[in-house]
């Protein structure tokens, strides 16, 4: 089993999903699309590791909610198990970064500012979510405790994301300031 194998059971561990609803939570982790998402569905059920029942709707196509079994489970913890891969980067920002100097000032500066724009929308709307969480509230051994870890994985790399792009911006206008001089 792949990485996202184990991705999509997590998720079902903690309540049964369509495979569409999956996709969705997956997006913070893992950009996956249902071109990859349901064949692995598909074939953890073969394998027993889930399964899945079909709700008739009303006015929209019938959906599969997917459950995982107790084999599933039982996958799920002996991966926790399992030494972690070495992390894979692919960030477009990095390989624009490594090519800037085929470009002006001026768009450098623009692909920069979009970055920064973008990390801190992303950093408020993860406040939102933390705010209400204390950490002094939260059990050692509970989905929440953590969900509380995570929010702060990504605060941290959000914020020190956001500190980089600030830096890059005052050492771009820097140069622009030497242009116009």
């Amino acid at each position: 089993m792949n990485t996202l194998s184990y991705a999509l059971l997590a998720f079902l561990a903690r309540e049964q999903s369509s495979g569409y609803n999956l996709m969705l939570r997956l997006q913070p982790f893992w950009p996956a699309k249902h071109s990859q998402i349901y064949p692995l569905l598909s074939h953890m059920e073969s394998e027993e590791y889930l399964t899945s029942t079909w709700i008739v709707q009303c006015e929209k196509p019938d959906k599969k909610l997917y459950s995982i079994t107790e084999k599933g489970i039982r996958k799920l913890k002996e991966w926790l198990y399992v030494p972690l891969a070495d992390p894979i980067t692919r960030d477009e920002l990095s390989m624009k970064t490594f090519c800037m100097w085929l470009t002006d000032l001026e768009n450098a500066i623009e692909i920069i500012e979009s970055r920064k724009a973008h990390l801190v929308k992303k950093l408020d709307g993860f406040q939102l979510k933390i705010a209400d969480k204390v950490l002094e509230d939260l059990k050692f051994g509970t989905p929440e405790f953590y969900d509380y870890m995570l929010f702060q994985k990504a605060i941290f790399t959000t914020t020190s994301g956001i500190e980089w792009t600030t830096m890059m911006l005052e050492i771009l206008k820097a140069q622009r300031t030497k242009q116009n001089d």
